[in-house]
């Protein structure tokens, strides 16, 4: 695996990276544990310094992040800006609320007279984090902000399209005053993983990749009893019900499949629109489609970035073909894109009937699966019959029978009247294929502590 940085936009290789050896990756596991043994008793309030100072640092050059993510994995500046203030929220939400979600709790027990009974949650100890590289920051900061604050330490090991937005967090936390070790970025190699997962200082691991990654990562962690969390691909159902705002409906769906490239495991892959305004939403649909601009990501003008390399465009294509092989129809839309560069121009698929495998893969880039629902019923039936269950949307002006349709949707999120997003004070996690275990608030902190009861218990009370 070579870590490098090749520009989507141009297609230059610019630097490259060496696999770091087995004996850094010795040396980065001996000084994390090092470090959680006292930044375990740390307070919440000296945690909360590191994450606020981070949150601050991340605002205050948000310019010289932004411009390394589009560089790196190609997507627009507006957009790479857009994660970095993110990064920056989930920070500061974890310094507000870390003390307040870890606080002890007490237990209701059926006779109060027996014991007193408290749940406390305490760290563990390293958490291995494995991440992709669509949003080379956010999902960074989405793992390591509740976990430092819950007082483990941290190493990743990035994907190795973005080696200097993974390095850039190891200078962010060593300004923000993390002790030395407690987050380290490592170029690790293949091998390193299971060396990694297979130490006793090592709790876990958080994994957000591709359903064959999450196989792999997931076997390797059970043979060696370590838990995990797998945040992996999606095929997110938007559902159009007959009353829905068709003009804001349509402008949410060319956003909610095009933004970031369309590389984004909860973008609107699969759009069910109800057979009573099927043929008008469609036709504003490649309308809005139509008026995206492909072009330099820096480019403020610049409306559809290029895939992340000029692999994930051969990729994307290679499934297309397949797909139209087991009858999908596939239509282009809108302008010719540019030649150079990893672009890729927007496609809408359809007749993909239940006879036909492609209603089941993920796409990821600016290809459009669309389908007609005939009422609500079979918008819910199209929506389930997906292996994915990441996240989800309906749009309806009744609101009341967008949450019906969405309690029904086997997912872990729906959103009503917005694409799914994300925020950092709103969980984020799926079920089925999309993997399982939970990131951000009260829940993503929760992960990799050890949940240990306390019971205080009169001597002579019975057995």
């Amino acid at each position: 695996m070579a870590y490098a940085t090749t520009n989507p936009y141009t297609g230059e290789t610019l630097e490259t990276f060496p696999n770091a050896t087995d004996q850094e990756v010795q040396t980065a596991l001996t000084e994390a544990y090092d470090v959680f043994k006292t930044w375990r008793h740390t307070s919440f309030a000296e945690r909360a310094k590191v994450m606020t100072a981070a949150g601050r640092i991340l605002r205050r050059d948000i310019d010289k992040y932004a411009r390394l993510a589009t560089l790196e994995m190609g997507k627009t500046f507006a957009e790479a800006k857009a994660e970095t203030i993110l990064s920056a929220e989930i920070f500061e939400y974890y310094a507000t609320h870390a003390e307040r979600l870890l606080a002890p709790e007490k237990l209701p027990v059926a006779d109060p007279k027996e014991g007193d009974a408290i749940l406390i949650h305490q760290p563990q100890g390293i958490v291995f984090a494995i991440e992709p590289w669509n949003f080379p920051y956010y999902q960074i900061a989405r793992i390591i902000a509740p976990q430092l604050s819950a007082g483990n330490t941290v190493l990743l090991k990035h994907a190795s399209n973005v080696p200097q937005c993974a390095a850039a967090f190891d200078s962010l936390m060593a300004e923000a005053g993390l002790p030395k070790g407690g987050f380290r970025n490592l170029y690790a190699a293949r091998h390193h993983t299971e060396m990694i997962l297979s130490d006793p200082r090592v709790c876990g691991v958080a994994l957000t990749g591709s359903e064959g990654a999450g196989t792999i990562i997931a076997g390797v962690a059970a043979k060696a009893l370590k838990k995990s969390t797998m945040e992996l691909g999606g095929s997110d159902a938007f559902v159009v019900l007959d009353d829905a705002d068709l003009e804001k409906t349509v402008k949410w769906a060319v956003f909610g499949r095009h933004w970031n490239a369309g590389q984004v495991c909860v973008s609107a892959k699969r759009l069910i629109v109800a057979d009573a305004i099927y043929d008008k939403f469609v036709e504003l649909y490649k309308k809005g489609v139509a008026e995206l601009k492909a072009g330099d990501p820096m480019d403020p003008t610049t409306t559809l970035a290029p895939l992340s390399s000029q692999k994930a465009a051969d990729d994307l294509m290679a499934q297309v073909e397949e797909a139209k092989k087991h009858g999908a129809v596939v239509e282009t839309i809108g302008a010719p894109v540019p030649e150079k560069g990893a672009f890729f121009r927007p496609l809408l698929m359809t007749n993909l009937h239940k006879d036909n495998e492609a209603r089941h893969w993920e796409f990821f880039g600016p290809v459009t699966q669309l389908y007609r629902a005939k009422d609500d019923a079979d918008a819910i039936r199209i929506a389930n019959d997906s292996p994915y269950g990441l996240g989800g949307a309906v749009f309806t002006r009744d609101t009341q029978r967008g949450v019906k349709v969405a309690e029904q949707i086997y997912t872990g999120m729906v959103y009503v009247n917005h694409p799914t997003m994300v925020k950092a004070d709103l969980p984020f996690g799926g079920v089925a294929r999309s993997g399982y275990g939970r990131e951000l608030i009260g829940l993503g902190i929760k992960e990799f502590v050890n949940h240990k009861l306390i019971d205080v218990v009169d001597i002579d009370a019975p057995f």
